[in-house]
Formats: C-alpha cells, structure tokens, sequence
C-alpha cells in the first residue's frame, strides 16, 4: 500500500538516487526535479505530500522556492542541506519550511521525518473549516478539485 508522494527537488544525482530508492522500499511514490523550476512546476501540477529540498539549486535559490511554494500550498517541506550554519537554518524555517536536516544525514531519520509531516498534514486537512481553495491576483486555486480560475476560466491541473 502506498503511502503517499514525495517530491524530491534536489540537483546531486547521488542524492537523488539515494533517497528515492529509500523511498520505494518504504513504498512512497517519488518525483525527481533536478531544479527549482521544474520542482515548482511539480509541486503545482502533481501535489505532493511532503516536498524534500535542497537550499542550493542551479537556477535558483532554495529560499525562493519556499517562499514560492508558500505562495499556493501549505505541503510540508523538509530542507536537505549541506549549510550548516544556524543563521540558515532559520532562514529555511522562517521563509515556511517545516524540517531542515543537513548533509550527510541519516535515511531513516529521514523518512521519521516524512512520517511525521504526512501525519500532522493530513490531520491537518481533514480537520472541519479548512480552506482548500486560496484567492490571491485575481487567481483562484482549488487545492481539493486541483483547478485554477481566472479572468479567462477554469483549468484544471
């Protein structure tokens, strides 16, 4: 049985490889993204349970894309880093991430980790009086019915 979808957005092929083979022995489905664009992209279209992200990303700055993300969705967010410095890992939290472990890290904290914010989040969603749907820019996004109304109409995601 599935337990839900990961979205890996992480530029090391090594990293990528290692975690996403953790994550199908623990029976998670996956998403790579070698980059901050295409794992905007996926974040948007194929919405994860938990994103895992790496700060230093080729076209853009990990920060951004939290802070992107945050713009749309409340999906978990766990920073995978090799910046160790407090002043960064606090950055991370403030800018809307949810965890930050940093590398080299341990698999199976990893995937307590992962554990713990699909739970919490899914509690979360299911409580009563949760909005599903965001207004901002004269965009409406329905999280629950994935779909997206503008001036123009309804798209589905």
């Amino acid at each position: 049985m599935n337990k839900g979808t990961v979205l890996v957005v992480e530029d090391d092929k090594a990293i990528q490889n290692l975690i996403g083979t953790t994550l199908e022995i623990f029976d998670y489905n996956y998403l790579i993204s070698s980059n901050a664009k295409d794992g905007i992209l996926k974040a948007t279209s194929y919405n994860p349970d938990v994103i895992i992200l790496d700060l230093g990303l080729p076209d853009m700055d990990g920060l951004e894309v939290i802070k992107k993300i945050r713009s749309f969705s409340l999906v978990p967010i766990i920073i995978v880093s090799a910046r160790t410095d407090n002043a960064d890992k606090i950055t991370a939290l403030d800018a809307g991430a949810d965890d930050y472990l940093t590398k080299p890290f341990d698999m199976d904290e990893l995937i307590a980790r992962i554990v713990s914010l699909i739970r919490r989040y899914t509690r979360f969603n299911q409580q009563d009086g949760i909005s599903q749907q965001l207004e901002f820019d004269g965009l409406k996004i329905d999280i629950e019915n994935r779909s997206v109304t503008t001036e123009n109409g309804t798209f589905e995601l």
